[in-house]
């Protein structure tokens, strides 16, 4: 865990903005924008580049992976410029936060995929690096993308301890929870071998 450094509100204000920045709900806008209807009444339901995906639009999911992982990291990198690590690791936790609970969806949103490989991007870029690896290697085998996010998810605190960012380790453990907790539906469709694959509406 990081050393306290930062006042009391320059924490405020880090958490404040991460949470702001990470509640974006991109997905939901780019839909809206390439005119493909409400996300929330497509496929899971869910805000998320794999959703959008199956509307059939590649570009508006692509768009979504990348706004999603952009956000995290974009608030992460304020953190460091302007306060110590400890504000860094709370921007990045209150960034994945505001994806996964945004008050603009009454705290419904994303399950924060994107956004955690974002986030770790911008902590540690190998860590983010063997991550983002991580998961393509688990969703090209699997064809399931909720397989990828949860070996991804997995691994993060694993290649923390071993690419230097044993500093993180609390935080990554944190982050991991959150993610396999929002996919407990899709754990559960996995069990049962009922969960969709990539590409499949």
């Amino acid at each position: 865990m990081p050393i306290f450094e930062t006042g009391p509100a320059g924490l405020i204000l880090t958490a404040l903005i991460a949470y702001l920045m990470g509640s974006i709900p991109f997905g939901l806008v780019l839909t809206r924008v390439f005119n493909l209807g409400d996300l929330r009444k497509i496929g899971s339901g869910n805000i998320g580049a794999t959703n959008v995906l199956r509307t059939g639009n590649k570009a508006a999911a692509a768009a979504t992976l990348v706004l999603d992982a952009a956000k995290g990291a974009v608030a992460v990198l304020i953190a460091r410029a302007a306060f110590a690590e400890d504000a860094v690791q709370l921007a990045a936790l209150m960034a994945l936060l505001g994806h996964c609970f945004p008050v603009w969806l009454r705290f419904k949103g994303g399950k924060g995929v994107a956004t955690f490989l974002g986030v770790l991007l911008a902590l540690s870029f190998p860590v983010g690096l063997a991550a983002c690896g991580t998961w393509l290697v688990f969703a090209l085998v699997s064809r399931i993308s909720s397989i990828g996010a949860l070996g991804a998810a997995a691994s993060a605190p694993v290649w923390m301890l071993f690419l230097g960012g044993s500093r993180m380790f609390v935080l990554g453990v944190v982050m991991t929870a959150l993610v396999i907790l929002r996919h407990r539906t899709n754990i559960q469709r996995i069990m049962a071998g009922t969960e969709s694959q990539i590409g499949r509406k």
